[in-house]
């Protein structure tokens, strides 16, 4: 299966990123192909409602990592989607990302992919993905995506008390289900 992986964290040592890194092993134990976008580390303009991809198929007039982002996903049987909590939603980053899917939506629409959230933050509430949590299943729904798994890691403040929990092996499991 090939598999792309969209980060939303600035912080290359965070917890999402040794969370992703995990969910990653697991799934090439498994024998899925992985593309990688740290989106969080190569900047995606957002987008400004100009259209311009609507008359220029699907073009848009930012050249970023969007262009490899966009073909990468047409191509894809599973899209993971791993963002920060950051004030109760996706990072900036991954909303970037998600924003600019507006230049091929039909083809996406039309492309039946499977979908998995990765989220952590340091909030412990059980209540603090809540509105992460209704956002990516809006998306899933608009999309015709399949949502196939979630890891939302609460408590995780820093990279040592990601590495002190359970999140990092339950990461590697998630992965590693994907059918």
């Amino acid at each position: 299966m090939k598999i792309v992986v969209i980060t939303g964290s600035p912080h290359r040592n965070g917890t999402t990123f040794l969370l992703t890194d995990e969910w990653i092993k697991g799934a090439e134990s498994q024998g899925h192909e992985i593309i990688r976008f740290d989106a969080g580390l190569h900047p995606v303009h957002p987008c400004t409602g100009c259209d311009h991809c609507r008359s220029h198929e699907g073009k848009c007039v930012f050249d970023d990592l969007m262009t490899q982002i966009l073909p990468a996903l047409l191509s894809a049987d599973l899209v993971l989607l791993s963002t920060p909590l950051y004030y109760f939603g996706f990072s900036a980053q991954i909303k970037a990302v998600l924003d600019r899917f507006y230049a091929v939506n039909e083809e996406v629409i039309a492309k039946p992919l499977k979908a998995m959230l990765l989220a952590a933050g340091g909030d412990s509430d059980d209540w603090a993905m809540g509105a992460l949590e209704h956002h990516y299943e809006t998306v899933c729904r608009y999309l015709h995506w399949q949502d196939t798994g979630r890891l939302l890691a609460l408590g995780l403040n820093t990279r040592e008390d990601a590495e002190a929990s359970s999140y990092p092996r339950q990461a590697r499991l998630l992965g590693a289900s994907i059918h």
